[in-house]
């Protein structure tokens, strides 16, 4: 059985591809358009489908839209109510719906071919919770929980896996919404809301957690039945907001760590009652809401789940992939099998790659290693961009789409935050060898997708400085070499070099841009910012050779 996933209502528009159960391929819209998240999440743009994405799903594939036994799209607005039932100010969400009826006939047309009867709306919050039950390892009996700002009328939903069966258990309607109470936090402290959100979680560090929580809790808190309330919070009566672009204060700082600390009292709230109700052993988490790392390690530290495994697509993109895996686990014979990891993009062989950069007229080399040649840039203090194999379906970069640098420089947190244009309190990354990391890192482990946060050990934090944060964690990335190959063989050449296992990873990009996916956007990114090699398949670019200086090495 084909089945084409596909998300695209509210924002991260997105196709996935499942054949007989097995994930073939997924990407997101905005890394072919090039647009931030593919689109505002307003009714206006709701129309809007991933078309390149879906074209390209079907390409890997060699199939034509009229080759599909389905396509899903996560959101069925038979289950929507009006905005104004719901407590919701969207005077415009009724041309929302209309777009979400319609939408078999807006597929057809992107999809020439298609036959309407084959579309199949699944609810949103389903397809949240089937990306992560179905795409988890080992987790043919699992709890799963989902949040985020909004689906049909509903916020959160928690249910189980049993099989191919995905049970509901609890929904919390609307308008009471932690991921909307977050959306909201982001705004107010002068962030994008419904893009922004993670730069809220990474000042919560620099604040005092205490000072706003009492008065926060009267509006965000558990009811104690797998529900909460989350609605109506005075953010302008605890501290003025913060402009777009201005400094913030103390005063902003400790208003984002009181909603980060409601937030995550709330979820373990959530996660006990559903472990009381199931028993399993084994929890699953989608929605927008999952990719906050930091409630994510309270839960597998705090909670009563054995394992806590987290979509790394959790945002609405990875609904494309939950719709298109919640209809082969009904409909096909075949057995739903786990993701195979989240490099399932775009990615070129070596001859395509040569091909680009014959074309581009840039001076490059072919070294025995690339990973030992960008090990020992790394050790000299150069920044690489690394662009190898298929790019991520999510939003992190895991090795495929990144900027990598030394951690044992304080300054490159500075450095690297200047060439992506980003804030100064945002934190970069560390990738580790999985079998190293126990001894350097406290906290859930393995975390293959940069979604748990961890202590550094202190007898760590001052040979790695760089991917510290304010509050002594660091968000890892474990690599295991089976999954990773070069990856890993570049971890153990700057170990060699250096004595550190240890690497800094953001994503190639910088900022207000999508992430880095085919070799135009490396070219141009390496081109227009200050970075000093760029590994592109086995070949190297270096900075200094292209434009004769101006790269930074030591």
């Amino acid at each position: 059985m084909r089945v084409l996933g596909i998300n695209a209502l509210f924002h991260d528009p997105a196709a996935a591809l499942v054949i007989d159960g097995t994930t073939v391929a997924a990407a997101e819209e905005e890394r072919f358009s090039r647009r931030k998240h593919g689109k505002r999440p307003v009714p206006f743009a709701a129309w809007e489908l991933p078309e390149r994405s879906a074209a390209w799903c079907l390409s890997q594939a060699g199939l034509r839209p009229g080759d599909l036994d389905a396509v899903t799209y996560s959101y069925d607005p038979a289950l929507a109510a009006p905005a104004g039932d719901l407590g919701l100010d969207d005077p415009w969400d009724g041309l929302r719906q209309e777009y979400a009826r319609q939408a078999p006939g807006f597929l057809c047309e992107a999809l020439p071919g298609l036959d309407p009867e084959q579309v199949r709306f699944v609810p949103h919050h389903m397809a949240h919770a089937a990306s992560s039950a179905f795409a988890a390892p080992d987790a043919e009996h699992c709890s799963v929980l989902v949040l985020d700002g909004r689906g049909e009328s509903a916020s959160h939903l928690a249910a189980r896996r049993a099989g191919d069966r995905l049970e509901a258990l609890h929904a919390q309607r609307l308008p009471h919404s932690l991921g909307l109470v977050y959306e909201e936090l982001t705004e107010h402290l002068g962030f994008l809301r419904s893009s922004d959100e993670y730069k809220v979680m990474a000042l919560a560090s620099y604040g005092d957690r205490n000072r706003f929580l009492p008065e926060l809790r009267r509006y965000v808190h558990p009811t104690g039945d797998g529900g909460f309330v989350a609605t109506g919070v005075p953010w302008a009566e605890l501290c003025p907001p913060c402009r777009p672009g201005e400094a913030w204060t103390r005063d902003h700082a400790d208003l984002a760590a009181g909603g980060q600390a409601v937030l995550e009292e709330t979820l373990l709230d959530l996660v006990r009652w559903l472990h009381g109700r199931t028993h399993d052993a084994v929890l699953t988490m989608a929605g927008g809401v999952a990719l906050n790392c930091v409630a994510n390690s309270r839960i597998a530290t705090e909670g009563p789940f054995d394992r806590v495994w987290v979509q790394p697509a959790s945002g609405d993109a990875g609904t494309a992939l939950g719709g298109a895996l919640l209809h082969a686990a009904v409909a096909d014979p075949a057995p739903t099998r786990p993701m195979p990891g989240p490099a399932l993009g775009r990615g070129w062989p070596d001859a395509e790659l040569e091909a680009w950069l014959k074309t581009a007229a840039v001076p490059f080399e072919r070294p025995p290693d690339v990973a030992a040649a960008v090990a020992g840039a790394l050790a000299e203090n150069a920044v690489v961009a690394w662009f190898q194999g298929r790019s991520e379906y999510g939003p992190r970069a895991l090795g495929h789409r990144s900027l990598l640098a030394h951690p044992g420089r304080s300054g490159n947190l500075e450095r690297l935050n200047d060439i992506k244009g980003r804030e100064q309190f945002r934190p970069v990354a560390p990738m580790v060898l999985a079998d190293r990391a126990p001894a350097i890192f406290d906290g859930p482990l393995p975390s293959p997708y940069m979604l748990f946060v961890h202590e550094v050990r202190p007898e760590w934090r001052e040979r790695i400085p760089a991917v510290v944060h304010v509050d002594g964690t660091a968000r890892i990335q474990t690599v295991d070499p089976a999954d990773e190959p070069l990856v890993a063989r570049m971890l153990t050449e700057f170990e060699r070099a250096t004595g550190l296992p240890v690497v800094v990873n953001t994503s190639l990009n910088t900022a207000g841009r999508p992430m880095v996916d085919d070799p135009r956007d490396a070219l141009e990114c390496f081109g227009s910012a200050p970075v000093d090699m760029l590994a592109i398949g086995p070949f190297v670019v270096r900075r200094r050779e292209l434009f004769g200086g101006g790269g930074r090495s030591a």
